[in-house]
């Protein structure tokens, strides 16, 4: 299929969904939205009709999806979109079943944790501006939120005395104030010290303040201000809407799996009392590796 015909499909899409189902422009503006990575995933796969699709290219655009980054409910509501689409087709003759089961494919699945790609990473961890005392500060801070899986709380609680970065060790109080140890990867370790050299003594106020990181007042700072910095930084890094101090601890979670740490570690590391709650985890990276097979494996690509 070439960009003509596809154009004149969506303009007839968008007069079916104008005349006969009457749907509001905003309406009909989302719906040609959710349905634009259709194309470059037909080029893709080389699809060269819509009746080429079956049930398991579905699920590999829905895969593929996630892979760019889209969150489960995104995800979610773009399936509905092509199942209006779809439907459509078969009033037209175009396709004769529907690819999509009656149920859907991922309404039953747990949602899934957001999370970010190591590049995405890289790119908000280097958004702070270090000339300064606060930008050194934050990038200490979100050095050690990915680098240690923390929770925000935790975080903020942390004194100066917790920290060892000679065995690069910190001793954290999670959920329940249960105690764990975690370790400082070397990055954060870095520029936690460069924060406590340099920035950390022109912080503090004429009281002094065992808290790690501070406000610009010397006050142990909130978790509201690590969050808001968070949205901050990840708009100046062009991310993604929905980036927050939780997605860093997922991203961490998540890539120590693919990276083939065993899931009982990454439990401890991240103070998960219940394996069920690191379990979902694993759901990412089976959805990374299905899409990931599917597109290299040779014999993925034959039919039965």
């Amino acid at each position: 299929m070439n960009r003509t015909e596809w154009e004149k499909t969506l303009t007839e899409f968008r007069t079916y969904l104008e005349t006969d189902r009457a749907l509001a422009t905003i309406t009909i503006r989302n719906y040609l939205i959710d349905i634009e990575h259709l194309y470059p995933f037909m080029l893709k796969n080389k699809l060269l009709k819509f009746s080429d699709f079956d049930r398991s290219l579905i699920r590999k655009y829905l895969s593929w999806l996630i892979e760019l980054g889209y969150v489960r409910r995104s995800v979610t509501r773009k399936l509905s979109t092509v199942r209006t689409f779809l439907s459509w087709l078969i009033k037209l003759g175009v396709l004769i079943h529907d690819p999509i089961p009656p149920k859907g494919i991922i309404k039953s699945e747990k949602r899934l944790p957001d999370y970010l790609t190591q590049s995405e990473v890289v790119k908000l961890l280097d958004t702070p501006d270090t000339s300064t005392n606060l930008g050194v500060r934050d990038k200490a801070i979100l050095e050690l939120l990915y680098s240690s899986g923390l929770r925000v709380s935790e975080i903020v609680n942390i004194n100066m005395e917790d920290l060892n970065l000679n065995t690069l060790e910190l001793k954290v109080f999670g959920k329940g104030s249960k105690q764990r140890m975690v370790i400082i990867g070397r990055l954060a370790s870095k520029y936690i010290n460069i924060y406590i050299r340099k920035s950390r003594p022109k912080l503090l106020s004429q009281e002094l303040n065992n808290a790690l990181f501070l406000n610009r007042y010397g006050n142990r700072l909130s978790q509201r201000s690590i969050q808001s910095k968070t949205r901050i930084y990840s708009v100046k890094a062009g991310l993604r809407d929905g980036v927050h101090v939780h997605t860093l601890r997922h991203s961490f979670a998540t890539h120590m799996l693919e990276g083939g740490a065993d899931l009982r570690v990454v439990q401890e590391l991240l103070g998960h009392s219940n394996p069920a709650t690191t379990q979902i985890y694993t759901h990412i990276s089976d959805i990374e590796a299905e899409s990931v097979y599917n597109y290299a494996h040779p014999r993925s690509k034959q039919n039965i």
